[in-house]
């Protein structure tokens, strides 16, 4: 096979040994001299997040969509990816304790030296113990330091105060040098808000794209405005959900949408850095070129528009049965409470967008 006209952005594995931005080097021997040389080639953009002095990739990868609740990838697989994406100048890797992807992490770091890679982990433990136990299987886990450690899905200043336990327990644990900053994730408004006047959380995780999808309070227009006003305050902010779960890359992988909602994301935000999910090399290229302002050329939209998609329920569906009024093909059906898709899926996403938890996702 060929490199094709992007520089080699092929997903398969393999065992290159280019130094570049699409290459493999990054696992390989004198990793530290060579991973310096893959930031030196990779285009990629370097900020400083918020008042922390850490210092991360504009784009950033969330494993999330490789691991055992999503795509499934096999454990290699999954290392490749990550290993790629270290080749193409990402050094900002987002996982949680509930995700079960710290072997991925562990796997596809081995090679990388102390402060190659930014880890952010999050928990939703709201007691000391329980946060004490988090950040420690963290550490164990990936073998690394934790460099943000955030508190999982807060709704707002309520549930942050319900987690005060947890969050002093952070606190302590950056002032003794064992994480680099203290952070929340949320799919509110009203949590970015929450954040934004706790003098505590230093960085922001929030959902952002163009039409809202997954934001449980409000609108796009008001998480923008949110998220604004937590850029005004020092906080860092990174940007998830970009593509919606999926469901603004239309019925297929339609590189033309999937390009509409990532310039929306790099355009409007003013993030500070931006996660994409992947579960393929074409994914995490495609995403990264566009984020950063890059041609992604027709020969990577032409392999983004061939990556497989299904529809994926959460193990945790409530079978609220939303999803099933927005399916015109009758495709979905309620099976032991839970949201699954029969024959006749045409893969549109309007489920995606229907589900008011963000339950549904298009991988």
């Amino acid at each position: 096979m060929g490199t094709g006209r992007n520089g080699g952005e092929r997903d398969r594995m393999g065992t290159g040994t280019g130094t570049g931005p699409d290459g493999d080097g990054a696992a390989s021997p004198g990793a530290a001299s060579l991973l310096a040389r893959v930031v030196r080639k990779s285009s990629m953009e370097y900020v400083s997040l918020g008042q922390t002095g850490i210092r991360v990739s504009k784009v950033g990868l969330g494993v999330l969509t490789m691991g055992p609740l999503q795509a499934d990838l096999p454990l290699e697989r999954g290392a490749y990816l990550i290993r790629r994406a270290l080749a193409m100048g990402i050094n900002l890797f987002d996982t949680a304790q509930l995700y079960r992807t710290y072997p991925h992490l562990r796997e596809g770091l081995r090679r990388v030296p102390d402060g190659g890679a930014v880890l952010i982990s999050k928990a939703y433990a709201h007691a000391r113990d329980g946060m004490s136990a988090a950040l420690a299987e963290a550490e164990a886990e990936t073998g690394r330091r934790i460099d943000i450690f955030m508190l999982h899905e807060q709704e707002s200043v309520h549930t942050l105060a319900g987690h005060r336990p947890a969050l002093e327990y952070l606190v302590e644990a950056r002032a003794e040098g064992r994480i680099g900053a203290v952070g929340l994730s949320t799919h509110r408004v009203a949590g970015v808000r929450a954040g934004t006047i706790d003098p505590r959380i230093q960085v922001i995780m929030a959902i952002v794209n163009l039409r809202g999808l997954g934001i449980g309070d409000g609108t796009a227009a008001e998480m923008l405005e949110a998220v604004g006003e937590a850029r005004k305050a020092g906080k860092g902010v990174i940007a998830m959900k970009l593509l919606g779960g999926g469901a603004l890359t239309g019925a297929g992988n339609d590189p033309a949408a999937a390009r509409n909602a990532l310039l929306f994301a790099r355009e409007r935000s003013g993030a500070d850095a931006f996660l994409l999910g992947a579960k393929s090399v074409a994914e995490l290229s495609f995403g990264r070129r566009v984020l950063l302002g890059l041609p992604a050329g027709t020969g990577l939209a032409e392999r983004l528009s061939r990556v497989p998609k299904r529809l994926h329920v959460d193990e945790w569906c409530n079978g609220c049965g939303e999803c099933l009024a927005a399916c015109g093909s009758g495709a979905l059906r309620l099976v032991e409470g839970r949201a699954k898709a029969g024959e006749g899926c045409v893969l549109c996403g309007y489920c995606v967008a229907r589900c008011p938890d963000f339950y549904l996702k298009m991988l």
